[in-house]
């Protein structure tokens, strides 16, 4: 026999030897594995011929094992009883409140949304447990086709296929200036003037510079190029930063901004003929085997209400 040819051996095989000997007899394994007597006698010399040696032995007194019919046995012992623990694991976690949940997310709904989420969904169910990986739209994008995570959440709607989407929360684009801006109290101003001004944006791959460009395409006929850029940063926390220390204005998600707005450290400023929506979504990798507590954290979600 070689190592390859073992290989060939199947579950019910296994099983079938695993009842033979235990029943010792062809027709009471038969019985219990609900099979008929010849079905059963064929898994067994299936099994024998792979292997190229006998498995068990009819005798007097029922079934023996032969010296290598007992290794194959002692095996099937083990991996049947692995198969069985694996099947209750599963159907506990079904039946239960426990589990862990993992999530990639991009820069805004990673930073602003999910801590909210997160704390408000550990109070009504402290059994499941949430990891939250931030990276940019892509990478989340790849986690998820990739297997790396389970849920994933993110500013723009993919293209790709095997993933189901659906829209969880909605986000609006502002321009944000710095509260001694000259701008600060102006009720509005236009696109050109914003084109001037030194101007701040998130870098490539970014759900937020996406949407933004494509406005800017689709909206004005323009594009980024046109803008007096003067750095590019990889999170909306760096460019908050960088907008206080007077480098430049920036268009960044209202969620990002809420607490400044409140400290009255950055402005708000409308632009002309100028409102940015996005939704945030949801994405799940075709197929997807929901348990339980994947389920209660899905309902959890799509009920969130965000300020």
């Amino acid at each position: 026999m070689k190592l390859e040819d073992f290989k060939n051996i199947s579950l019910q095989q296994l099983e079938t030897l695993l009842f033979l000997v235990t029943e010792g007899s062809f027709s009471r394994a038969a019985k219990r594995m609900h099979l008929s007597q010849p079905s059963l006698t064929k898994h067994i010399a299936n099994m024998e011929t792979i292997l190229g040696m006998k498995v068990v032995r009819r005798e007097k007194n029922g079934v023996v094992l032969t010296p290598e019919g007992k290794i194959v046995f002692d095996l099937a012992g083990r991996i049947l009883k692995m198969r069985d623990e694996a099947g209750e694991k599963i159907a506990g976690m079904q039946e239960t409140e426990a589990g862990d949940i993992a999530i990639a997310a991009s820069t805004i709904p990673a930073t602003y949304i999910l801590p909210h989420v997160l704390g408000r969904f550990r109070m009504a169910h402290p059994g499941i447990r949430v990891t939250v990986q931030s990276a940019d739209s892509e990478e989340v994008l790849n986690m998820i086709i990739n297997g790396e995570k389970e849920l994933g959440i993110m500013g723009k709607r993919p293209s790709r296929g095997k993933l189901e989407t659906e829209p969880l929360w909605q986000d609006r684009l502002v321009l944000t200036v710095p509260a001694g801006h000259r701008w600060a109290s102006k009720p509005s101003v236009s696109l050109p003037e914003v084109m001037e001004e030194p101007f701040i944006v998130r870098e490539k791959g970014s759900g937020t510079r996406e949407i933004l460009e494509r406005h800017l395409k689709e909206q004005a006929n323009t594009d980024l190029v046109k803008f007096r850029i003067v750095a590019e940063f990889g999170s909306s926390e760096a460019i908050k930063e960088a907008i206080l220390a007077g480098l430049g204005v920036s268009i960044l998600s209202i969620r990002a901004i809420i607490r400044e707005l409140k400290l009255q450290l950055l402005r708000e400023v409308p632009v002309d003929n100028w409102r940015i929506e996005r939704s945030f979504y949801l994405i799940l990798r075709r197929p997807f085997n929901i348990l339980r507590h994947h389920q209660l954290f899905l309902d959890f979600i799509r009920q969130y209400r965000i300020d």
